[in-house]
Formats: C-alpha cells, sequence, structure tokens
C-alpha cells in the first residue's frame, strides 16, 4: 500500500499567480489555490510586484517586499485570510 507523506510543518518552495489565484506549491508535493482576492495587496499587485517573492525561514511563509505583504503556508492551508 502507497502512502503520502504529509509533512506535520508544511512548508513553501514555490509561488506562482494565474489571473485569478494564488498558487502555492509545498515541499511535499501538495498545491494550495486561494483566491488572489483574498489579499487585495495581491490582487493589486503588477506582475513585477507579484514575481518579487521571497520565501520566509525554511518556506514557513511567503513575503512580498515590494508590497509588504506576508503570508504564513498554515494560514493558507487552514483558509485564513
Amino acid at each position: 500500500m502507497n502512502t503520502l507523506k504529509v509533512e506535520a510543518h508544511p512548508l513553501a518552495q514555490d509561488v506562482q499567480f494565474s489571473e485569478s489565484e494564488l498558487i502555492v506549491s509545498l515541499v511535499d508535493g501538495r498545491v494550495i489555490l486561494v483566491p488572489i482576492s483574498w489579499f487585495p495587496s495581491l490582487a493589486n499587485g503588477t506582475k513585477q510586484q507579484l514575481s518579487n517573492w521571497e520565501l520566509l525561514g525554511e518556506g514557513d511563509g511567503i513575503h512580498w517586499p515590494d508590497l509588504d505583504e506576508d503570508l504564513s503556508v498554515k494560514g493558507l492551508l487552514l483558509g485564513i485570510h
């Protein structure tokens, strides 16, 4: 039987955007998709501002320096916006 290994402490490894969603890939293979409208500063950001992101810690969160926005992976998984 195959079992999926799910990290107890989820960590981000990549961030992308669609027209309407924030897409965060985790190191354990999961992908989080949330409406970008949940985060007005991201929804109003330019493509250049959105592409300028950095991981916080080992991937515990994501920071957009041009937009002064920080999001935690745990918060995204819990649906906090």
